[in-house]
């Protein structure tokens, strides 16, 4: 295979090199048995570029794209790759207000949908967006067929020094009602995802899974990481754990995870093989990796324990898809403890307050502001608004997370600046649904927050502070009131809290939310009365 490819500029330059040193090496294969090599892919890829222009998408073409995890779907981006197009990913479990929102902010001429999946009509959805919108925009169903050309009319490949245009734009909610548009081009891309390839040490013997949405920003991490090192990986398109570890022990997968509800969910089915058969789940498993939600000393060594295999756990965002990461190299101590070490390339700050209120570097061991800055950096958000108070004087990314620095340069994540609230990896605005619920009649104050959750990172609560005269809002109008919204479900809260007194409130009249933890952290969800909800969304995760 030779040494690994880090110096790349553009996903399609990566692909080629890594064509060029193993074409027979298997890049994908889905749980349905279907596979590609690295050769297969680019010639598959290069064919639905040609189709992809024979629909008018070429160079700066903006192209959303809301589908799940495919060979299809991998092969689609590249396609756009090739063509030097503008991409904008879209998570599928978004719905018609986000999709929206990232469709007219990004102007896309070409919106491609899977049709019907996983019971929820993504035409009808797309449709009705385009047909609102004020310019003419297409759309394109690529679930199991993707456009397709003679590779003979693309023009010339891009010049590899064009790798700092941008060609990416990811939505991230962030802490406001609307989402975020971050600008990322191929090079800081290619820059996280060598960060996470570099950290991780996979080889060509190795073989991964990428069970989370492709469209996530973990997705050109995982994928450079394989073009770079030589791997190929299984690809889970709906994800239920105890299909999942059979298919991943029936293909030898090597690293699996995504994050810790997927490390919890592994554990539990090694825990059922072993007293069934007397054997792991995973026999081949060497590394459980992942990130996009904190990840509990305690959960690390259990996987030690009873798996045998280290939890390599990272830290990134859609701004900067990688900032540090988790080594099978590190002790089990700086693996439980803390959230990696600084990715290559990426330089982290501790920035805390001095006496004076100033702005201080802090040492090893003191907390303050995670501050980031490297090649893996996005180049600001498509809101240019947004930019100043994003960055400091030194050009420093705010992360809006409070963390410390180790003696010896590993980075622990304890607390976050802005009121966010982060499921399974996905930033929720607690102001988007308290808008909503401030809306509803029966509401006269809301309060919506993060509880902890072994699962999923945290939970969303929803405290209610009735209005005079009203009845209780009950769980069902609640969830009726965020639908009828828009709302993904992923932010629909899993708990209702009426508060029997009115919300706690400082002299400015702002609720105290660190009050409202302290009540309800110590309870659990026992207001899951809409079932549905609750399971429908199991479903979709």
């Amino acid at each position: 295979m030779g040494e690994p490819i880090y110096d790349a500029r553009t996903f399609w330059e990566l692909l080629c090199r890594r064509v060029a040193a193993t074409p027979d090496t298997t890049m994908l294969i889905d749980d349905s048995g279907r596979s590609v090599t690295f050769a297969e892919f680019k010639h598959q890829a290069e064919r639905a570029a040609a189709g992809l222009l024979d629909l008018g998408v070429t160079e700066g073409t903006p192209v959303t794209w809301v589908l799940p995890t495919r060979i299809e779907t991998v092969l689609l981006s590249f396609a756009l790759s090739r063509l030097g197009a503008v991409q904008n990913p879209i998570i599928h479990v978004y719905r018609h207000r986000e999709v929206e929102y990232c469709i007219r902010q990004t102007g896309s001429e070409l919106v491609v949908h899977p049709g019907v999946w996983n019971s929820f009509d993504y035409g009808e959805m797309v449709d009705e967006i385009v047909e609102g919108l004020d310019y003419d925009a297409r759309t394109l169903v690529a679930y199991d067929t993707l456009p397709d050309g003679d590779p003979a009319i693309l023009p010339p490949v891009r010049d590899p020094t064009g790798a700092d245009a941008v060609r990416w734009l990811y939505y991230t909610s962030g802490t406001t009602s609307d989402p975020k548009g971050v600008k990322h081009t191929d090079a800081s891309l290619i820059a996280g995802g060598v960060g996470l390839a570099k950290a991780l040490n996979m080889s060509e013997h190795d073989v991964g899974s990428i069970a989370f949405p492709y469209a996530h920003i973990g997705g050109p991490d995982y994928i450079v990481t394989m073009l770079a090192a030589g791997f190929g990986a299984l690809l889970v398109e709906r994800f239920d754990p105890a299909a999942a570890v059979v298919a991943y022990a029936g293909h030898g997968v090597t690293m699996a995870g995504g994050s810790t509800v997927f490390y919890q969910m592994f554990l539990e089915e090694d825990r059922k093989s072993r007293e069934s058969t007397g054997r792991p789940a995973m026999p081949a498993l060497r590394v459980l990796s992942g990130g996009g939600a904190p990840k509990p000393p305690k959960l690390y060594f259990r996987v030690k324990e009873q798996m045998g295999v280290p939890v390599a756990h990272g830290y990134g965002m859609t701004e900067c898809p990688m900032i540090s990461q988790g080594s099978p190299r590190d002790t089990d101590d700086q693996l439980a403890y803390t959230d990696g070490h600084p990715v290559h390339g990426c330089e982290v700050s501790i920035v805390a307050m001095s006496d004076d209120g100033g702005e201080v570097s802090a040492p090893a061991g003191i907390q303050g502001e995670v501050r980031v800055s490297g090649p893996m950096l996005f180049s600001g958000y498509t809101d240019p608004a947004l930019d100043r108070d994003a960055f400091d004087a030194r050009g420093r990314f705010r992360t809006g997370d409070l963390g410390v620095l180790t003696p010896d340069g590993h980075l622990t994540l304890t607390g976050r600046v802005r009121d966010i609230i982060i499921r399974k990896g996905e930033n929720i605005s607690a102001k988007e649904i308290e808008d909503v619920l401030y809306a509803h009649p029966k509401v006269g104050a809301a309060a919506v927050i993060g509880l902890s959750d072994p699962e999923r990172g945290e939970m969303v609560c929803a405290v209610v502070e009735t209005a005079p005269g009203a009845d209780d809002l009950n769980f069902d109008e609640m969830v009726e009131a965020c639908r009828d919204a828009g709302l993904a479900r992923y932010k629909i809260p899993e708990q209702l809290e009426i508060h029997p007194e009115a919300l706690p409130r400082n002299a400015t009249l702002k609720i105290l939310k660190y009050e409202l933890r302290q009540i309800y952290e110590v309870r659990r969800p026992v207001k899951l009365t809409a079932r549905t909800v609750y399971e429908a969304r199991q479903e979709e995760d």
